[in-house]
C-alpha cells in the first residue's frame, strides 16, 4: 500500500515547481561570469600588425600576411570604379596587367572575351586565392595568375592596359622610378596605363606609403607618361574617400621594348 502513494507525490503540483536535484545543483555551481567578446580589430590596428609581420620577415613578409589575414588593402571585392569604367566601356580592350593583383577581385572583373587580364603577386597564397575566386567565374579562360615578381618578368606579349591599385604604394619609395620603367617597357606604345593614387595624407612609414600626384608625376614623367584624367575618386570606399585619386595616364614618348 505504501508504494501505491509514490505516483500521486512525484506528479504533484508542489514536486513540478522544483527542478531534479541534479539540475538544482549544477545550476547552483555553474559560473555566470563569460568573459566579455573582443572588439573587433580596427584598420588602424590592422595595418599596424601588417607592418609589424611585414617587417619581422622580410624575405616571406607577403605570405605571411596573406596566412594571418593582415590583408588591410584587400577589399574583399572588385574595386568600384574599376567595375564602373569596366562596365561603361571606359576601359581598352586587349591584354590588360594588375601587378600586385592580391585575390584577383580586380582581374575578373575585369575580365572578358574582348579582354584578357593577367595577375601577377610574390604571394603564392594570394595567387592560390585568386586562381579559387577565378575558377568560379564565367570569364575564367580570359584570366591568367602568375606568382612572379613585376619587377623582373619579362612577357612576351606587351599590355594595352595596366592598372595599379595598392602597388606603387607598398614599394619602397626608391623603387619607384625602376616601377615607373617596368610600365613603360611592359605597354604598348599607345598603351593606357590607370593608377588610384592612395593613400594621400601625411603619415609617416609603410608601407603602405603616403603618396601625391607629384609623386606619380615624378616617376612617370621622365618615360614618357603624361596624365590625361586626374581626378577624385568618387567611387572610393568610405574609409578612403578624400585620400584617393583616379590618375590615367598615356605613354607616347618613348616606344616600349620587352
Amino acid at each position: 500500500m505504501r508504494f501505491s502513494l509514490l505516483p500521486k507525490l512525484y506528479n504533484s503540483p508542489a514536486r513540478r515547481l522544483l527542478p531534479p536535484f541534479h539540475r538544482r545543483i549544477r545550476f547552483n555551481y555553474m559560473s555566470t561570469d563569460l568573459p566579455e567578446p573582443k572588439p573587433p580589430i580596427t584598420a588602424a590596428e590592422k595595418v599596424q600588425k601588417f607592418q609589424q609581420v611585414f617587417h619581422s620577415s622580410p624575405t616571406d613578409s607577403w605570405d605571411k600576411c596573406w596566412d594571418q589575414g593582415l590583408t588591410p588593402w584587400d577589399l574583399g571585392n572588385p574595386t568600384p570604379v574599376l567595375v564602373h569604367l569596366h562596365n561603361t566601356g571606359s576601359l581598352p580592350k586587349g591584354r590588360a596587367l594588375v601587378p600586385g593583383c592580391g585575390s584577383g577581385y580586380d582581374v575578373v572583373a575585369m575580365a572578358c572575351a574582348e579582354r584578357h587580364v593577367v595577375g601577377l603577386d610574390v604571394s603564392d597564397i594570394a595567387i592560390k586565392k585568386a586562381i579559387e575566386l577565378s575558377s568560379g567565374s564565367p570569364n575564367a579562360e580570359h584570366c591568367t595568375f602568375l606568382k612572379t615578381d613585376f619587377f623582373t618578368w619579362c612577357p612576351d606579349q606587351l599590355f594595352d592596359l595596366i592598372f595599379d591599385y595598392t602597388f606603387f604604394c607598398a614599394i619602397e619609395p626608391e623603387l619607384r622610378s625602376l616601377w615607373a620603367k617596368k610600365m613603360s617597357n611592359l605597354l604598348k606604345p599607345d598603351g593606357e596605363l590607370i593608377t588610384l593614387i592612395y593613400p594621400i595624407d601625411d603619415h609617416e612609414g609603410g608601407p603602405p606609403f603616403k603618396v601625391s600626384v607629384a609623386d606619380y608625376e615624378e616617376a612617370l614623367h621622365p618615360v614618357g607618361f603624361e596624365a590625361t584624367q586626374i581626378s577624385e575618386n568618387e567611387l572610393a570606399i568610405a574609409p578612403r574617400k578624400g585620400r584617393e585619386k583616379l590618375g590615367r595616364w598615356k605613354r607616347s614618348l618613348h616606344r616600349a621594348s620587352l
